[in-house]
């Protein structure tokens, strides 16, 4: 065969093995079975003397996981319950222990869960539990979408953290999938994204209070001084307020130059936010059914295009001016640039107690690009990523 020919033939085997990934329709792919990465164990970390005593040691066991896998049980367009569940996850061990779950002295953080940012995630955890003076007395509460592979993930964090106790929750992505309109940026159209409107719904009924966090972030504090923020006799929800911004440009001209939407904010100081961090009043947020109230925005957005963002603007509509306050520490937001480029940007002044890579640029992303930021190196130390020439002790 003379050289030419040869190629060609090697051409055509190439195309032929190696088919494109458009070319397999997304609707018919199945959960990855394994997550392409490998990821280290981080060292156990245990409660200061002061903390308080929620759990005994007949009734758990430090190596035990807490990987319950619940029912979602709304559905955005029926009254009836959606089972979001195939049955045949097996998720660790069940531990039902009311007393620890339902203790108002245990922080509940509540976090989604996906193989895109699952190294985010584990550094997110590292930090939390590094930096918290009774990080045994911390739940975390892990929302996964009903079509991932919920027992991979659960296990990729179990293998990372065999001490943790944690809850997998499944969230029924294609029931909000119906009310999501597309925005300035693809991956802000996730259904994930929507779980944070959804919590309320999922955890247990005796989880008063939870922290919400996105996993593209690290704590540098006590994650038990963001939890205890008092939200005082009415506030349904607590985050940093940022009045500085420029409100109006998180919507439309439809929706200003309407007279009943634009009334929408009369009577209340409303200020960006950020929902990357937010504490949670959970009681409060079942009574005044906020779930629905989002809703609602969110099907006036399919008939007439009110704001650009995905999941913020919902939030803002219903809340905005009507929070309760937070240390601008607890969010030194925006470390990815924004939704398009993700340009390297610092630090906002003051002090810092959680660092925040929202937008386009995650650090993971520029650290193994070779283009890292220069506050990325403050998230490299929560890595961790077995490298190639990492080799098991």
């Amino acid at each position: 065969m003379k050289p030419q020919q040869l190629a060609i033939f090697l051409l055509f085997l190439l195309c032929v093995s190696f088919p494109s990934t458009s070319s397999i329709p997304p609707s018919t792919s199945s959960p990855p079975s394994s997550i392409p990465q490998r990821f280290r164990e981080a060292p156990e970390f245990y409660n200061s003397p002061e903390c308080p005593s929620i759990i005994s040691s007949d009734e758990l066991d430090a190596t035990d996981i807490i990987s319950i896998d619940n029912n979602i049980n709304k559905n955005s367009n029926d009254e009836d319950s959606t089972s979001a569940s195939d049955g045949d996850d097996d998720d660790g061990d069940v531990v039902e222990d009311h007393n620890f779950i339902c203790s108002d002295d245990a922080v509940h953080v509540a976090m989604t869960l996906d193989a895109a940012y699952i190294r985010g995630s584990l550094a997110a955890i590292l930090s939390i539990l590094q930096h918290s003076s009774c990080p045994q007395n911390i739940i975390f509460h892990f929302v996964t979408s009903a079509s991932s592979n919920a027992s991979l993930l659960s296990t990729t964090v179990a293998s990372s953290f065999p001490y943790l106790k944690f809850q997998v929750y499944r969230f029924a992505d294609a029931a909000v999938a119906g009310l999501i309109s597309t925005s300035i940026r693809s991956a802000l159209d996730c259904p994930l994204n929507y779980a944070r409107s959804y919590l309320a719904n999922l955890l247990p009924l005796c989880v008063r209070k939870v922290v919400y966090l996105d996993s593209d972030l690290v704590l540098v504090d006590d994650i038990a001084k963001l939890a205890s923020i008092p939200l005082g006799d009415d506030k349904v929800l607590a985050a940093p307020e940022y009045c500085n911004a420029n409100f109006t440009s998180y919507f439309t001209p439809t929706l200003w130059s309407n007279p009943s939407l634009s009334l929408t904010f009369a009577n209340r100081k409303a200020c960006y936010f950020n929902t990357g961090v937010m504490v949670i009043d959970l009681d409060r947020w079942r009574a005044g059914d906020y779930t629905t109230k989002i809703e609602e925005w969110m099907e006036l957005q399919k008939r007439m295009r009110i704001y650009e963002l995905g999941s913020l603007p919902p939030f803002l509509l219903v809340f905005a001016g009507n929070i309760a306050p937070v240390d601008h520490r607890w969010n030194q937001h925006g470390l990815g640039g924004d939704n398009f480029r993700g340009l390297c940007r610092d630090l906002h002044p003051g002090p810092v107690s959680l660092l925040h890579w929202s937008g386009k640029g995650k650090p993971w992303a520029r650290l193994d690009a070779n283009r890292p930021c220069p506050l990325d190196a403050l998230w490299a130390p929560y890595d961790l990523l077995k490298t190639p020439f990492a080799f098991d002790s």
